[in-house]
């Protein structure tokens, strides 16, 4: 895609849905609110992958001078929601072929490892907001607010990833589901009905991370994380996969693929 600058100050304006508060409802310091809403707008794809964001519009519509909205752009680019250009300034992560292709190839293994880790180390704590995750999860579902649903997904496993407590992890996690998320937003249709029917599998999923997380199962909570992958890996590949790629992508390990078998 293309890069564009946009308009970003009456693209914000229009928009009232940010509410400027933690995951648990407290209130965020102004720098934090726009990092947030950064992040929120790049994951719904309200900013586009590829586009150019203009610093000017940026200070003009968050209220903040260029100094800490530069330090802000610094902060995205090192969480992978951004990249930094010399004399360009800031663009919202593009998703190439090549950045879609190794999405596939390493997805089934972080989600496999944070969820094993997740449940070693999740502490009562973590867990009660991984239940109220879900709750607002389906919530989403039922009214039928696709971004609010994917930002809520997006969410949920970030807070396996939490549990998982794992420096190294943490940060590819964080990498994979800005794409998750995007690409989700992209071909996502709830009107659909074997999307409707995979999206209600998937949600009973997250209750069974739940229930094997607490539990401390930690294989099954691994074989899990493959097959929520599996859910939706073969709509999005069929989505982002040009049709002369014939090899499958971020298949899941077993015995098939072992053995040589496609």
């Amino acid at each position: 895609m293309l890069g564009r600058v946009t308009s970003f100050a009456a693209q914000r304006r229009g928009d009232t849905s940010e509410k400027g508060l933690l995951m648990d409802g407290a209130p965020l310091s102004k720098k934090l609110s726009c990092v947030e809403d950064l992040r929120r707008r790049i994951l719904i794809q309200a900013l586009e992958p590829g586009t150019y964001l203009d610093e000017v519009d940026l200070a003009e519509a968050y209220g903040i001078s260029r100094p800490p909205l530069r330090e802000m752009l610094r902060q995205l680019a090192g969480e992978g929601y951004v990249v930094l250009h010399e004399n360009r300034g800031a663009q919202v992560a593009p998703m190439s072929h090549k950045t879609l292709r190794n999405f596939f190839v390493a997805a089934p293994m972080i989600y496999s490892a944070t969820s094993r880790l997740a449940a070693d180390h999740a502490n009562p704590a973590q867990i009660a907001r991984l239940k109220a995750c879900q709750a607002a999860f389906r919530q989403a579902i039922s009214t039928g607010d696709v971004a609010e649903r994917a930002l809520q997904n997006q969410r949920f496993h970030m807070i396996i990833g939490e549990m998982a407590d794992n420096e190294f992890l943490m940060p590819s996690l964080r990498r994979l589901l800005i794409d998750h998320t995007r690409i989700a937003m992209t071909f996502y249709n709830p009107r659909k009905a074997d999307l409707a029917a995979q999206r209600d599998e998937a949600a009973d999923q997250h209750d069974q991370f739940i229930a094997l997380i607490e539990a401390g199962e930690a294989e099954a909570s691994a074989a899990l994380a493959v097959a929520h992958w599996e859910l939706s890996r073969a709509q999005i590949e069929s989505f982002v996969t040009p049709t002369s790629i014939t090899a499958p992508l971020g298949r899941g390990p077993g015995p098939a693929d072992r053995g040589g078998a496609a």
